[in-house]
């Protein structure tokens, strides 16, 4: 089998669960190339915290937008443009739409659908919509993509352009034009007004532009807006717009729809569109849209006997590759920070940054298998704060820091980046923009700064930050002090030495947040007191997190941490955090694999010197927190992190500290596995691939008996980013034996 072959873009499917906050992994099936523009998906429903518009445990599709975010909560954004084939009589509106009900009809266009009709494949998707009897298939390149619909005999087929849709909200704004009768294009305009990411707390707004075209001329159009028709002109615009297209068709005639879109003009869609599809031949458009993903996926080879394991791989792989996704057109042209049309040809700039997820083994993964997407994320980091004067963005989207979560996770990645060997950017201006951040300026380079951490000030003051001003005061104090850390390093790496000791003295004072009297990290006030907690299981002062999974994030100083505790209290905690856990849960008092700050836990056994314990952990969570169904996601997949965990752990190691270099070993998960390295970023002192290979069966004998590199015996339990860059390979010798 090809590698793209074994990717199912059903895993992880599931959306909002009852009963779970967060629920499943609400990754979308669709279409669509690496870190492409376009996402060509099906939407089952516009409602509840389903971020990507399909929820696999929903039995009706309403349509396919254009464009989706992979993973996410808060409710969303994005899923604009929406497409549906009909035939015969149909409401205008959905049916499933909860910010655009049903009030003056009955009965919405929405068809049901079944799961076996599915086809969910890199680059293609395909489904049976079983109230039209209408096959509906997609395929995407990075700016445009091809819809075709196969019809039944009818007079009266038809396709529906729902222009208002948005996930968690609705378009404010759109201005449609039929160029002619095979040929729309038009301009959709979503502020924060309208809802959309945070219900319209993420602040996201921004134009989306698109350009269709039919392979058939329809025989009939019609617009219609707030459940009314209202005839056809050849340009219209307002803020609920529709249109409804008829055609005749022969049994199994194919309609197919070629789209191009842009965030900067009508232009740089039809630009796009003309530069990448041509005609409307959906099969070959299909095979380079895959091709796109067999090179892509083909940075790491896999050689092992479990397909399953493969099938998860290449899946994660796959979800690992989506995010940081292409933000300019073909010809470099983007919408900036400030709402400017800019054009670079250094860099491609990319949108959807997750920081507070990503930056713990996403980024840590790009890093070695493409460093040209890190490079390219830095750049953009740099355009987006160097254009507002400003701290670089906690959670980006098309330009806007909807500041979701906590810490200052772009400092971190660049940071990281840069004690690693990725240079090419304002090293100096970087620093200075992360400094500026950390410490709460006011003013830089001459002109008012705008901080991304507002308990900047509080937090130099009290050396924590306190309850009073923010609930999750905890979280938000042990992530703004693994930023400080990080931007230690940077300052090393530049030879700044006083900044690299201040910084590092920062980083130390999550000792303050240490309470005596429990035991356990916790929020203090103003006064120093420290809030009262029931149990180490309070969610007091965390983020997504309780007292018992934030105490352990420090990952810069575990052997202080070690100290703080006594080291037989932390080893007798560590153990029962995951003896307790239920790691196919999607959300855990213990040990919790759905959501981040646990990521790093499984390697602490390392600094008690027990790897073996480390080995076992990380094969259980392959094992029983991921699977190959709709479910196979603990939780939300989070842009890639989920993803890129599951790929660094199956490759035989995981980074526990950004900006340390340092990947600790655990058992792989294949018996051999090839890593290309990037000449232009790696070095590749003794060879361009990095081999990890196994002397018996990973499944067989789970635990790792000694290492060499390059032959030579390995006397630590990490290897180095350096010596994973120049190449290799790492034997790893493995035994039966869990004792360590």
């Amino acid at each position: 089998m090809k590698r793209f072959e074994y990717v199912n873009t059903s895993v992880g499917s599931v959306g909002a669960v009852d009963g779970y906050a967060h629920g499943g992994g609400k990754t979308y099936p669709g279409a669509v190339s690496p870190s492409g523009m376009i996402q060509i998906s099906p939407d089952t429903i516009t409602g509840g915290d389903n971020g990507s518009g399909y929820n696999y445990i929903m039995d009706t599709i309403e349509g396919f937008s254009v464009n989706h975010l992979s993973g996410i909560g808060w409710y969303g954004d994005l899923g604009n443009l929406q497409i549906m084939p009909v035939v015969g009589k149909c409401g205008v509106r959905s049916g499933t739409n909860d910010f655009a009900v049903l009030r003056k009809t009955k009965d919405g266009w929405c068809s049901s659908f079944s799961h076996d009709s599915e086809i969910t494949q890199a680059g293609y998707y395909s489904v049976f919509l079983d109230k039209y009897k209408v096959k509906a298939e997609m395929t995407a390149l990075p700016h445009s993509g091809l819809i075709k619909f196969t019809y039944p005999k009818a007079v009266d087929s038809g396709i529906i352009f729902n222009f208002s849709r948005r996930i968690a909200g609705s378009a404010d704004y759109q201005k449609i034009k039929f160029v002619d009768k095979t040929h729309i294009e038009g301009c959709i305009e979503c502020t924060e007004k309208g809802g959309g990411f945070g219900h319209g707390k993420g602040g996201i707004h921004y134009k989306l532009y698109f350009c269709c075209e039919f392979s058939k001329p329809p025989t009939f159009i019609e617009y219609f807006s707030d459940e009314e028709k209202i005839g056809f002109v050849e340009e219209i615009e307002g803020c609920d717009l529709g249109a409804l297209v008829r055609f005749e068709t022969d049994k199994n005639e194919e309609v197919v729809l070629r789209i191009g879109i842009s965030y900067v003009d009508i232009e740089g869609a039809i630009k796009n569109l003309r530069a990448e599809i041509n005609d409307f031949d959906f099969e070959k458009v299909k095979e380079q849209a895959q091709n796109l993903w067999e090179d892509a996926l083909s940075v790491v080879d896999v050689e092992g006997t479990n397909e399953t394991d493969k099938t998860l791989f290449y899946t994660c792989l796959y979800h690992a590759l989506l995010d940081p996704r292409i933000n300019a057109d073909v010809d470099g042209r983007y919408t900036n920070s400030i709402g400017e049309i800019s054009q670079c040809e250094e860099y491609t700039t990319r949108t959807a940054f997750s920081g507070w997820d990503v930056y713990r083994s996403e980024f840590p993964l790009l890093t070695i298998i493409c460093p040209d997407i890190v490079y390219d994320e830095i750049r953009t980091f740099m355009d987006y704060a160097e254009k507002k004067n400003c701290a670089f963005p906690r959670w980006e989207l098309l330009g806007h820091d909807t500041e979701c979560m906590k810490g200052d996770p772009a400092i971190t990645i660049i940071s990281d980046a840069y004690v690693k060997g990725i240079r090419g950017f304002d090293a100096d201006k970087a620093f200075a923009i992360a400094k500026a951040s950390v410490l709460g300026e006011t003013s830089l380079f001459g002109k008012k700064f705008h901080p991304v951490r507002r308990e900047a000030k509080l937090l130099t003051k009290f050396k924590y930050v306190p309850f009073s001003f923010y609930l999750h005061s905890l979280s938000m104090t042990l992530e703004d002090l693994m930023s400080d850390y990080a931007l230690s390093r940077f300052a090393k790496e530049l030879g700044k030495t006083e900044e690299e000791k201040e910084f590092e003295e920062r980083s130390g004072w999550y000792v303050h947040s240490f309470n005596p009297k429990t035991g356990f990290m916790g929020p203090r006030n103003e006064d120093g007191s420290f809030i009262a907690t029931k149990s180490e299981y309070d969610f007091v002062g965390c983020e997504e997190s309780n007292i018992l999974q934030q105490s352990w994030f420090v990952p810069y100083d575990t052997e202080g941490l070690i100290r703080l505790y006594g080291k037989a209290r932390f080893e007798e905690i560590l153990n029962r955090f995951f003896e307790n856990a239920k790691l196919n849960e999607l959300w855990n008092e213990d040990y919790n694999h759905s959501n981040e700050p646990c990521h790093h836990n499984v390697y602490l056994f390392h600094f008690l010197n027990q790897p073996k314990k480390t080995q076992h952990w990380v094969r259980r969570i392959q094992k029983e927190s991921y699977s190959i169904s709709p479910y196979g996601f603990c939780g939300n997949e989070d842009v890639g992190q989920i993803s890129g965990w599951y790929v660094l752990s199956a490759l035989g190691f995981g980074q526990p500290c950004p900006s340390v270099p340092h990947y600790y070993l655990n058992t792989p998960l294949f018996n051999k596995i090839s890593v290309k390295l990037d000449k232009k970023y790696c070095p590749c002192k003794v060879s361009d691939k990095f081999v990890i290979e196994c002397d018996k069966d990973v499944l067989k004998y789970p635990y790792i008996e000694k290492v060499y590199l390059n032959r030579r015996l390995l006397k630590r339990n990490y290897i180095t980013y350096e010596e994973i860059v120049n190449g290799g390979e790492l034997q790893v010798v493995l035994t039966k034996n869990g004792e360590d």
